[in-house]
């Protein structure tokens, strides 16, 4: 049973940072590609990053020069690391294969807010 655990979520001013983690278990997670999604209120959910087997990334416009997401097989986990946030940042940030297939876990709140 595949199994992915977010954390690392909180409230945060603007301009800081968070690192998120997301822990993935019942899969071979080397030989997939993975994403960090977000969703907030009353929005769908969208891809924010993704990193293939060999390091190579892509991200949403959005963020593009301010999040980073990185990966190690060895721990079987995805993490993101988020700089220089936004109040639009706000939102629940789920971790899931690119493309999702496997169904989503509970996720870690971000909320960025003076």
């Amino acid at each position: 049973q595949v199994q992915l655990v977010e954390s690392g979520g909180g409230l945060v001013q603007p301009g800081g940072s968070l690192r998120l983690s997301c822990v993935v278990s019942g899969v071979n997670f080397s030989i997939y590609a993975w994403g960090w999604y977000r969703q907030a209120p009353g929005k769908q959910r969208d891809l924010v990053a993704r990193i293939i087997r060999y390091e190579s990334t892509i991200y949403a416009d959005s963020v593009s020069g301010r999040f980073t997401i990185s990966r190690d097989n060895a721990k079987n986990t995805v993490y993101l690391q988020m700089n220089s946030l936004k109040p639009e940042d706000t939102a629940v940030y789920y971790c899931n294969t690119w493309p999702s297939r496997y169904s989503w876990g509970q996720g870690t709140q971000v909320t960025v807010s003076s």
